[in-house]
């Protein structure tokens, strides 16, 4: 079971103004089909709040990305 949240109550719950959400998180950090969802195809966006805090918590940075070579070595970005 997941829980959807507005993008007002989504800032109250990690302290952050809902204006920064919209123009500063959305679609850089808050993905769409991961973090939020548009139900119905709609304009109205809906936040996952487990996938939000999994990554508040558990955030990868650039470091940890690892790509696979052609040549079967891996490269650390």
């Amino acid at each position: 079971m997941q829980t959807y949240l507005t993008t007002e109550q989504l800032a109250s719950r990690i302290h952050y103004e809902p204006r920064t959400i919209r123009n500063q998180l959305k679609d850089t950090v808050l993905l769409e089909g991961i973090h939020y969802v548009r139900p119905f195809g709609r304009r109205k966006i809906l936040y996952i709040w487990e996938q939000i805090e999994e990554d508040m918590v558990h955030r990868k940075t650039v470091t940890d990305i690892v790509i696979p070579m052609a040549s079967g070595e891996a490269c650390h970005v």
